[in-house]
């Protein structure tokens, strides 16, 4: 049987499970085997990308929605204006005075960015992050991780289950099969990212 959508997916569960006591909470292990690898996996296709405009004098915006981790912050300026990472600590080092202008860094306070200086005009930030995949339900039976991954899935949900099946022989090679199949989705995409071409070092001004 092919596992590629929610229902599907519910059906292979219970059949590798063969408790039917269990079979109302299948939706919960699912849910929290999404929770598991999205902690874990940071990959191409959890990357998106949001713009977002500033306001005169305002230092705080809030997080992209399902915002896990972030890859790039930067002002879509001409020519782009990356923007530099400064801890908490840092930031108000720098910026916690009146001062104003063009942001130049950020950090990130509970579900906030903040820019420094704050901003002296519009302008807009671009972010490109990393995104919680979109979630199984009945209204969205399907998603590029299951369609790609369907072993992340069945073994990450039989996992959630562990606890209800306590001295379960099958629990180590179902946590085997995960920890595997986590490990070479991270690796191919790395891979992926720089095949065909030699790693090199650039300055400033883009060339070698």
């Amino acid at each position: 049987m092919a596992i590629n959508t929610y229902s599907t997916l519910q059906t292979a569960i219970a059949n590798w499970l063969d408790r039917d006591d269990l079979t109302n909470r299948i939706t919960e292990f699912i849910a929290l085997c999404e929770a598991r690898f999205g902690r874990k996996l940071r990959i191409r296709l959890m990357e998106t990308t949001t713009t977002a405009s500033t306001a005169a004098g305002t230092r705080s915006y809030a997080l992209p929605t399902s915002y896990l981790s972030g890859r790039v912050f930067s002002l879509n300026t001409t020519p782009i204006t990356p923007l530099e990472y400064l801890t908490p600590e840092m930031m108000d080092r720098l910026w916690a005075g009146s001062t104003s202008g063009k942001p130049l860094t950020y950090t990130i306070v509970g579900d906030n960015y903040h820019l420094g200086p704050a901003p002296d005009a519009v302008y807009t930030v671009e972010i490109i992050y990393y995104k919680q995949v979109d979630a199984l339900s009945d209204a969205a039976p399907s998603n590029t991780m299951l369609t790609n991954n369907p072993d992340v899935y069945l073994y990450g949900a039989l996992l959630e289950a562990a606890p209800f099946l306590q001295n379960h022989p099958d629990i180590p090679v179902w946590k085997g099969a995960y920890d595997d199949a986590i490990d070479n989705i991270q690796k191919a995409d790395t891979l992926d990212r720089h095949s065909g071409s030699v790693l090199r070092i650039i300055n400033t001004s883009g060339n070698p």
